[in-house]
Formats: structure tokens, C-alpha cells, sequence
């Protein structure tokens, strides 16, 4: 993701159980990808999502980094930008979003935490901000969507991917990808038949 900042936005996902958290670790990089980070930092169990979150970059384009870490704990400590922990426990967040853009994302790089199982109390300790998406319990991934669109004022929304296989056309109804690898004409008929072979489906 690129914007007019000169600092990365990295987001760590800490804590991952395989095979209970798979999905929602997946969408942690997901979301970050989608709505401006440049990188996820994954628990080095979290194979699973390293994987599907690097086929979707190869797929629908970045710049998006997605790298993994046995060593969560030095991370954080040793950051050398600003640290922001999202918790139901923080400042809420409409009271310090425009603190943290205009003292830290233009002036040093941020790494935001999203806890997995129980966060430890050091982890609090080591941030620079507590931040809650309201102070009730809900998804860590709506959490993150939430602090992201605030942090970036909604510009990440018009991100332009790059070096990306397959692009979504917006439609009012219905759906168009283009095949970069393809013309246009050749992947609107592809798109043609992949319509029509749903409507059979449906009609059958």
C-alpha cells in the first residue's frame, strides 16, 4: 500500500492455534492487505495463512509483504517505530485516532497488534497506545478494519493494486474479472460463460 506517508503500517497478529484460528488468522492478513496496511507479521505456526494470504497478493496484485516470526515478543519490544495494541480494554478509539496519525504515521513507522488467544499483560506494557473499538466484545477483524479506516481517513479505499493477475471490475449487479494475462475481449468472454454456467445452475 502505498499513500502520501513515508512510514510502513505493519500489522501483528499474536498468538494462533492451527485448525481453530486458521480462518481468522487468514483474515487478519487479509484486511490488512485490503484496507492499507503494507505488511502482516503471522506466528510461525500460522502456515495456513501465510500461504492463502500470499496466493491473494499474487493473485490480486500488492506491493503487501507477509512474513512470519517465531520471535512475537522481540518484535514489539525491539520496534522502533510506534506500537499500537487494539483491545476491548483501550482508549476508545475515536479519542486518540487523530493523536496517533498526526505524532506518529507521517513521522515513524507503526506496527498494530491484534491479540489471538489471551494477550499477556507485558504486551499492554510494551505499547504505546491501548486502542478499543468500543469497549465491548466483538471481532479482532472488525476491529482492525475499523482503526485502519479511521487511520487513513478512508483513502486507502481508492488503493490501485499493482503487478496483479486478475482485477475486479465495480459492477451494479453481477461480476467481471479481468484476466491481465488475457484481452479484454477474451476475458469478458470468459466471464460471459462463468455467468451464464451460473444461471444453469441455478435454473436446474
Amino acid at each position: 500500500m502505498q499513500q502520501s506517508r513515508k512510514n510502513e503500517v505493519s500489522v501483528l497478529r499474536y498468538g494462533h492455534r492451527p485448525g481453530r484460528d486458521d480462518r481468522m488468522t487468514t483474515h487478519v492478513g487479509l484486511t490488512a492487505r485490503a484496507l492499507g496496511a503494507d505488511q502482516v507479521i503471522f506466528p510461525d505456526n500460522a502456515t495456513q495463512s501465510v500461504e492463502t494470504v500470499t496466493d491473494i497478493v499474487t493473485r490480486f496484485g500488492g506491493p503487501f509483504d507477509v512474513k512470519r516470526t517465531d520471535a512475537l515478543n522481540r518484535v514489539i519490544r525491539e520496534w522502533s517505530g510506534t506500537v499500537v495494541h487494539l483491545t476491548m480494554y483501550g482508549e476508545r478509539v475515536q479519542d486518540v485516532t487523530e493523536r496517533i496519525r498526526d505524532t506518529c504515521l507521517h513521522k515513524e513507522s507503526l506496527l498494530i497488534i491484534i491479540g489471538g488467544e489471551k494477550v499477556p499483560s507485558d504486551v499492554y506494557e510494551w505499547a504505546d497506545w491501548n486502542v478499543a473499538v468500543t469497549n465491548q466484545p466483538h471481532s479482532e477483524v472488525a476491529g482492525l478494519a475499523v482503526f485502519l479506516d479511521r487511520l487513513f481517513r478512508g483513502q486507502e479505499l481508492d488503493e490501485e493494486w499493482t503487478d496483479a493477475e486478475h482485477v475486479v471490475i465495480p459492477q451494479a449487479s453481477g461480476k467481471r474479472v479481468v484476466d491481465t494475462e488475457l484481452t479484454e475481449t477474451e476475458s469478458d468472454e470468459v466471464n460471459t460463460e462463468s455467468q451464464s454456467e451460473k444461471r444453469f445452475w441455478l435454473l436446474s
